[in-house]
């Protein structure tokens, strides 16, 4: 459906706004979709994005600097939200031996577990949005998309 049909709007957009409309308008669409799969395990997309960091570490610690630059929202309070994933037992934070200035973080079996249980449904959402789109056209999409956001 047409971005104009998605709003109900009779405004004739230019291409460059069509194009901001479309992708925010489908990112609020596959967020909606994705926290409906995470809101019953008591954790946000954020935290969840902390635990995708973190398992992809392979049982290395992560500092908060490493965490931050791999988050896909810059803006993300990263010790609150490595805070509220301490609470509920799905991380751990220790004191870096060599650099006591540096903490470390590490997901636990908890976290792993989680991770594990949401990645079949996970996937299943990811392949839903992909449907509509052949191989070629998912690669020329994300081509189109990386090079639409460089500056």
């Amino acid at each position: 459906m047409k971005i104009e049909d998605e709003l109900k709007s009779t405004v004739d957009y230019s291409k460059s706004k069509r194009v901001i409309l479309n992708i925010m308008y489908s990112q609020n669409v596959i967020t909606d979709s994705f926290n409906e799969i995470i809101k019953g395990h008591d954790i946000s997309g954020e935290q969840y994005n902390v635990l995708r960091i973190l398992r992809g570490q392979k049982g290395h610690p992560a500092n908060m600097c490493i965490i931050q630059e791999r988050m896909l929202a810059k803006t993300s309070n990263t010790t609150r939200l490595v805070d509220k994933l301490l609470l509920k037992e799905l991380v751990t934070r220790n004191v870096c031996p060599d650099n006591r200035r540096k903490i470390e973080v590490l997901i636990t079996q908890k976290g792993l577990d989680l991770l594990a249980k949401l990645d079949p449904q996970v996937n299943e959402h990811e392949e839903f949005f992909a449907k509509n789109l052949n191989d070629d056209e998912l690669e020329q999409l994300n081509t189109l998309l990386e090079k639409y956001r460089t500056r």
